[in-house]
Parts: C-alpha cells; sequence; structure tokens
C-alpha cells in the first residue's frame, strides 16, 4: 500500500502533518475523519529506490522488538489509544520493514480486529507466544501488564544471546588459527616434504600408505577443491545471517 504525507487541522485547529500508509486518499481521508482531522492536503511520498543487500532479508532484531514491547507498555500504561500507540511507535522506527509492520497492524486494529490478531498476521515478526500473550492480555485487560513482562522476557533472551556469543569468541578463535595452520602446513609444507620423499624411493618403491594419505589430501586443497571447499564455507555463512 502506499504512503501519504498529509496535512490537516483537528478540532482545536491546529495543525497536523505526517504520514499514514492507506490504500488509497479517500481511504486516508476516513481514517483521519475518525481521529477527528480534517484533511487539507495530501501527496504520495515518493518510493525510494535501494541497492540490495547481497544476502540479505528483512528481519526483525530481538532488541529492536524488546524496545517496541517495552515503549508500548509504557504508554498502554499511560492511557493512550490502541491506535495513537502503534502509530506514534511506527513512525519512529528506523527500521522500514518494522515500520510497515506496525502501520499495517495499526491499520488492521483500527478496522476493528484485535491486536493479537493484527500481530499474528505477520509471524516472522510477532511469534505464537507473542500474539498469545497479547491476547490473553486484552481478555484479562492487562496488556500493559503483559507487554511488561514479555518486554523482560525478549531481553533476557538477548543477554543470554550475548553472554553466549562472548563465550565463544575465544574458542572460535583457536580453531580458526589451528584450521589456518593445518591449512598452511597441507598447502605449503607438504608439497616440499613430497618432493623429498620421492627423492628417496628407489625404482619401483612406493611411500606407505598413510603418507600417500596426507600427500593425496594436500594436493586436493592446493588444487580446486580447497576453493571448493572456501567457496562452500563463504556460503553457509551468508546463508545463516
Amino acid at each position: 500500500m502506499p504512503t501519504y504525507v498529509f496535512k490537516g487541522r483537528n478540532r482545536l485547529n491546529e495543525v497536523v502533518v505526517g504520514e499514514r500508509v492507506a490504500d488509497n486518499r479517500e481511504a486516508l481521508r476516513q481514517i483521519l475523519r475518525r481521529e477527528q482531522v480534517t484533511l487539507t492536503s495530501v501527496k504520495e511520498k515518493g518510493r525510494e529506490i535501494g541497492i540490495p543487500k547481497i544476502g540479505g532479508r528483512k528481519k526483525v532484531k530481538s532488541k529492536v522488538l524488546s524496545i517496541f514491547t517495552r515503549q508500548f507498555s509504557v504508554m498502554i500504561d499511560a492511557g493512550l489509544p490502541l491506535v495513537q500507540c502503534l502509530d506514534i511507535l511506527g513512525q519512529q522506527q528506523d527500521n522500514k520493514y518494522f515500520q510497515q509492520i506496525l502501520m499495517q497492524v495499526r491499520q488492521d486494529v483500527e478496522e476493528g480486529s484485535t491486536l493479537a490478531a493484527a500481530m499474528a498476521r505477520h509471524p516472522k515478526v510477532f511469534d505464537q507466544l507473542f500474539t498469545n500473550m497479547v491476547e490473553a492480555g486484552e481478555t484479562g485487560g492487562i496488556l500493559d501488564l503483559i507487554l511488561q513482562r514479555l518486554s523482560t522476557f525478549i531481553e533476557k533472551i538477548v543477554k543470554l544471546k550475548r553472554d553466549v556469543i562472548s563465550a565463544l569468541i575465544y574458542p572460535s578463535a583457536v580453531i580458526l588459527m589451528a584450521i589456518g595452520a593445518i591449512a598452511v602446513i597441507m598447502v605449503v609444507v607438504i608439497p616440499q616434504f613430497q618432493n623429498i620423499f620421492l627423492g628417496l624411493l628407489g625404482p619401483g618403491e612406493l611411500l606407505p600408505l598413510p603418507t600417500r594419505i596426507v600427500v593425496g589430501i594436500s594436493s586436493f586443497l592446493a588444487g580446486w577443491g580447497g576453493l571448493a571447499i572456501l567457496i562452500a564455507l563463504i556460503g553457509l555463512v551468508v546463508g545463516i545471517r
């Protein structure tokens, strides 16, 4: 759906300026009318052309979701209307993908959907646990408390992930250094010893089987095999990210 930049006046005759996602101009006019805002001017916001990142994908980080949930709970506790909370939080999002999701949730709620049902339409951002908790909060009239607990839960998950990553940095670095050292030995050192060993052999003699296996692995890594493994590892890392 297109995004419109609008200007209008509220019932206190104050100028209101903002952006909204709507099906068309008439739909935007009706939405603002329900908010007691008289539309004076509107234009469709131009679409930005971006260069896609290699391996990039639309994603909302857990930290961003945690901050959103915490702010949402504070605004609900302060007595702000649900639609207004979603509108404010959506407008201030730096993540454009998350901003679009929140604007869609706001529109669904404005059209009569429950908050849990509107969020459930975006399972990549709001998982089943999140939407079930929100539904329980709406039913019990304790949405602010539920959102606060959800925020605390997500913050603990973020901290746990950060601690795990920090704990894995040192052993990962050691393993990478060991792999690098082995690769240098197999690609650079072993071929030199191979020539020495072959020079010591008599007519018809063969290297011992373990030595031949090591030399074969070295030849494989020094050729196209090493390049294929490197490309596969890079593809795996990009895919995980």
